[in-house]
């Protein structure tokens, strides 16, 4: 993915929900073709992060840094918001999404009388936002809740309740959905996976901080135990209990953690799938069996992906040996806390102090309306996408990235014939997953049914839980059947887009479809150094570290000569280098083996681009020397590559993104590739010698 980790895409599952029939989920509907935007206009939405030559800081040296060169500039007049941790060309045009949804959201919620999806957006957004309602409430809506955890006492109350909570929509100590099967990508499986951490990973329980002399985790969990205590008290819990319990909390936590793989390890495909029989699986966890665990989650099945065995074997002694009272507290904290954001102000206030503050240095918490919409994403986020492309994605924008994902197909292709490192037989195969990629552009070709789903101006909190077993109950149903290719990970309203390479498709969801990443009224520079690169990155994703171990039906599959494998893995090798090398927050490393997958992706999108661009000038009688804004064609090309990438980072948001997120900072990935590329050099006559333009014997080639 563009920004996000190459996981499974898993429909979204909203937030914890209640126990509620759910009709079985109905064939989907056909799409409604996009209507051309009546009111409000596009041109009423926030700004674009759009490439300009004024954004330039011509004080610095392009050879030298070319993200200096494209966005310090910027970034210097351009803060970071209050109520966000990071701001760039993702976030601003994430803010027109938004307001986009809103005026959406807010004419659904004005009228009482709506059907389909409008009237699922509606309610979900007026009960949202009906704050004195919320307020007033209290706990309340969750006491029933609090109330079931009171009365655990045995190893087989404890597992009891999590077959509920799951069957409900909501679970905790692990993760459990529905996704391809890795050895037959035709078909749908369950797959459960570790979990159970509120902290971003196992490192945070297990170490003082990043290097000799931090003490930064310590003092993270010292404030996650005082936050679990103060939210144990919003609930009446007394205070002495409280800290206790929250004490009890971070014990448990951290013997998850000892057990859990850490960011790098879970990006190993091994590490993601152990198929198992449901009979075997018993016999590995006699405390938990996991067959009348599925028969809760209304799922007959004989096997199932059992994905890290250690942490499950871990997890079942837990539910043995470790005290009734510990799984209450976990429970009891994890339930207020997940629920905290559709609770009142005390509750989501107390959430976002340490979330959002102490872990992210965010200044303040978002505008209800935000939230609100973050709500209805998770719970019927298709619902409003479907109102989303009607008024704002024109047929046009579809048509022109329909050529551009064909021009970047055709210059991948003519890159893999000329692989001087790769052998006739591995190319071969090569060469036939990229005759099955499946892009995907905008908008699904048929919309998800919501048949089933009961929503009111009742209450947030269970039009939330609602959501929440609907999603849940449309996700189990999907085990043991086919794939339904024509699905989709994310909503058109959505600013990313992403490669899944069990289905090897690429998909762009409308949201993207803007400057800086696409302008139908741009030269074409910009369109390839933007979208153009983007297409090209998630097509080689496909090729990287991970997708590369997978075919092209989409099977976990070794489909490499020895020799070709090994060759990949040294020239990846340079390239983990590299970004090993990169300092960024006190001095604190890049991981390159965490952002490899990324990486390559930069690498190889950008210069399949690139190649496209050159294709596509001459195509139409254009000299790539010809000037506009007295900059050549291919030096915008470079320009808007970086303009993509510029992001400011809080501090805190920074670190915690270096130990979890698959994507290097902002700043290496606009230099990463380009200092690698002989074209770019070449564009900005950089010469050896210059930071931008790596040495042979460093500078890495794959594609």
């Amino acid at each position: 993915m563009l920004l996000l980790s190459l996981a499974v895409t898993a429909a979204l599952t909203g937030c914890p929900g209640q126990q509620q029939t759910a009709a079985a989920p109905a064939a989907p509907a056909a799409p409604t073709a996009p209507a051309a935007p009546t009111a409000p206009a596009p041109t009423d939405l926030p700004p674009t992060a759009a490439f300009s030559v004024a954004d330039l800081d011509t004080s610095k040296n392009v050879c030298d840094n070319l993200a200096d060169f494209v966005n310090s500039k910027w970034l210097a007049a351009h803060p970071i918001p209050n109520d966000r941790t990071t701001w760039g060309s993702f976030e601003m045009l994430t803010e027109r999404s938004l307001a986009a949804s809103k005026q959406l959201a807010e004419s659904a919620a004005a009228k009482t009388d709506s059907t389909g999806v409008e009237k699922l957006v509606g309610d979900m957004y007026a009960t949202g936002m009906d704050e004195a309602k919320i307020n007033a409430a209290g706990i309340t809506p969750i006491q029933p809740m609090l109330d079931r955890i009171a009365t655990l006492k045995t190893p087989a109350d404890i597992a009891q309740f999590l077959r509920e909570e799951f069957a409900a929509g909501r679970g905790d100590a692990f993760n459990f959905y529905s996704n391809a099967d890795f050895k037959n990508s035709q078909l749908m499986i369950a797959y459960a996976d570790q979990g159970g951490l509120a902290l971003p990973e196992k490192a945070y329980y297990l170490s003082d901080g990043p290097k000799a002399g931090d003490d930064s985790y310590k003092k993270i969990r010292e404030a996650y135990v005082a936050h679990v205590s103060k939210q144990l008290q919003n609930a009446g819990v007394a205070a002495a209990d409280a800290d206790k319990q929250a004490k009890d909390v971070l014990a448990f936590e951290t013997r998850l953690a000892k057990a859990s793989l850490s960011p790098i390890e879970q990006r190993d495909p091994l590490n993601q799938y152990h198929f198992v029989k449901v009979a075997d699986a018993d016999k590995l966890s006699p405390n938990f069996p996991w067959s009348e665990f599925l028969k809760a989650q209304g799922v007959n099945v004989d096997g199932f992906s059992l994905s890290q065995p250690k942490f499950f074997a871990e997890f079942g002694r837990m539910i043995k040996d470790v005290p009734a009272e510990q799984w209450q507290a976990y429970f009891r904290a994890h339930t207020i806390d997940g629920m905290a954001p559709y609770l009142s102000d005390k509750f989501a206030d107390e959430r976002f102090d340490f979330f959002g503050k102490t872990m992210r240095g965010q200044k303040e918490q978002k505008p209800r309306w935000k939230r609100v919409l973050d709500t209805t994403e998770g719970g019927v986020g298709e619902a409003l996408g479907q109102m989303y492309v009607k008024q704002y994605f024109p047929p046009e924008s579809k048509a022109e990235m329909t050529k551009l994902v064909d021009n970047l197909r055709a210059s991948l292709k003519v890159r893999l014939e000329k692989l001087d490192w790769m052998s006739a037989d591995t190319k071969a195969k090569a060469i036939e997953k990229w005759n099955s990629f499946m892009p995907k552009i905008g908008y699904p070709d048929k919309w998800r049914s919501w048949d089933g789903l009961a929503t009111s101006r009742e209450g947030y909190v269970q039009n939330v839980l609602s959501a929440t077993k609907y999603n849940y109950d449309w996700l189990m149903g999907k085990v043991g059947k086919p794939v339904d290719r024509t699905e989709w990970g994310m909503t058109p309203q959505t600013v990313n887009a992403y490669y899944n390479p069990q289905q090897n498709e690429v998909v762009f969801p409308a949201a993207i479809l803007q400057p800086p990443f696409f302008d139908p009224k741009a030269d074409p520079a910009l369109n390839y150094g933007g979208i153009g690169a983007v297409i090209g990155h998630e097509m080689l994703h496909g090729y990287d570290d991970q997708g590369s171990q997978f075919d092209a039906k989409g099977n976990f599959a070794n489909w490499w000569q020895a020799t070709d494998k090994k060759g990949f893995e040294s020239r990846t090798a340079k390239l983990v280098k590299q970004f090993d090398d990169y300092r960024s927050i006190d001095n604190l490393p890049v991981k390159g083996q965490l952002t490899l997958g990324e990486n390559i992706a930069d690498l190889g999108g950008t210069t399949v681009a690139f190649d496209a661009l050159q294709k596509a000038l001459a195509d139409a009688g254009k000299s790539p020397d010809e000037k506009i804004d007295g900059y050549t064609e291919n030096q915008r090309f470079w320009l808007n590559w970086a303009t993509v990438w510029r992001r400011n980072f809080n501090p805190e948001e920074l670190k915690v993104r270096l130990n979890t997120d698959p994507h290097a900072p902002a700043n290496f990935r606009a230099i990463g590739a380009p200092s690698n590329e002989p074209s770019f050099a070449a564009a900005f006559q950089c010469k050896a010698g210059d930071a931008m333009v790596r040495p042979d014997d460093k500078r890495v080639v794959i594609w």
